[in-house]
């Protein structure tokens, strides 16, 4: 562990000394790729920093300590050296933390789909809560939230949803939404009072650059249709519509909000190439996981992941046995402190495997 902090710090302030040099400052690519790794290794190095000044200052007073013959000074200098030896343990933890392997899309934008389960219009009714609840949470935390494509039913409603989520962490905040998300109530529909159990499932799939995946045109087909709807004049007249079919994977896309045909094929293609990223991103993660099984990062969007019970007013996740009753503050975007557990979950899994 401290090899490889101290080769982050070595080159951490070469990369200081680097930025200031000219002709460094004179290559514009040159500095960009510089402050980029610089960035990168900057909280970590300034950790390791405060690190070592304290282990100096916990060695200083224990010497200073063998050698003081006042005992009343001698007392204050070992209380010091004890209390710079809890901090540097202290310390190592959040070294180790910092040490842990960053998710490489953890900072990029994503796309979020949303989809209505078993449950019929019960389960599309939720479906549309937990849009509500994730536009809610974005505006929060000062995401932009666009929508893609909405199917809605009648009742109000959503048989899927499609948004395009941007701003700075989107992936990290989001990312352990993926996968079924469970309800328990009565439904407005009921009139006999029984308790009734629907889904919805949830995708969120860190939204891939045209450069990190490459679509070749031999592999995909685009067909163009009228859109569907409550009818008008471009419903009628004008095939706007794009459906886009990757044939290596399978995966279709459908888009078909916008009144320009342009419009539906660039969101199609965003749409298609987050799903392909992550389609293949997913088979490595899963690879990963056969050495290291994460309590909650695995992202697997067939598995239960959280029951909404609204008798009791408890939301309770699956994967790590947590249960809040604050449904109702829940269900209108107030859900950072789960987010928050889950992270922590994460991060212990990761820290226990590496242990091991």
């Amino acid at each position: 562990m401290f090899s490889k902090l101290d080769e982050m710090l070595s080159r951490y302030r070469a990369l200081t000394e680097k930025l200031a040099d000219a002709d460094v400052l004179a290559d514009t690519s040159l500095y960009q790729k510089c402050c980029k790794e610089h960035a990168d290794l900057e909280e970590t190095a300034v950790a390791y920093e405060k690190y070592l000044a304290t282990q100096k200052e916990m060695q200083d007073a224990f010497e200073m300590a063998e050698i003081e013959s006042d005992g009343e000074m001698k007392k204050m200098l070992l209380d010091e050296g004890y209390a710079c030896k809890e901090r540097l343990a202290e310390m190592t933890g959040e070294l180790k933390i910092l040490l842990l392997p960053k998710d490489e899309n953890d900072e990029k934008n994503c796309i979020l789909e949303v989809r209505a389960g078993t449950g019929g219009e019960e389960a599309a009714l939720f479906a549309a809560e937990l849009c509500r609840m994730y536009v809610n949470f974005c505006a929060a935390n000062r995401l932009k939230v666009e929508e893609m494509e909405i199917a809605a039913t009648e009742l109000g409603g959503i048989k899927e949803a499609i948004y395009s989520i941007s701003g700075k962490g989107a992936y990290k905040l989001l990312k352990y939404e993926s996968g079924v998300h469970r309800v328990q109530r009565v439904p407005a529909t009921e009139t006999q009072g029984r308790i009734h159990t629907s889904a919805a499932t949830v995708a969120v799939l860190p939204e891939a650059e045209e450069v990190e995946v490459e679509i070749l045109d031999k592999d995909i087909r685009i067909d163009i249709f009228h859109s569907g709807g409550a009818g008008g004049q471009n419903v009628n007249k004008v095939a706007s519509a794009v459906r886009i079919t990757h044939f290596p994977t399978g995966i279709v896309v459908t888009c078909q909000d916008e009144r320009s045909q342009l419009k539906n094929k660039e969101r199609a293609f965003k749409v298609l190439r987050s799903r392909i990223y992550d389609f293949y991103n997913s088979q490595k993660s899963k690879e990963r996981e056969d050495n290291r099984r994460s309590m909650v990062g695995s992202g697997d969007r067939s598995e239960r992941i959280r029951t909404y019970n609204f008798p009791q007013s408890r939301v309770t996740d699956h994967r790590i046995g947590l249960s809040q009753y604050n449904l109702d503050a829940f269900m209108t975007g107030d859900i950072s402190s789960m987010v928050e557990a889950l992270t922590i979950a994460d991060r212990e899994a990761l820290l226990s495997s590496q242990e091991d």
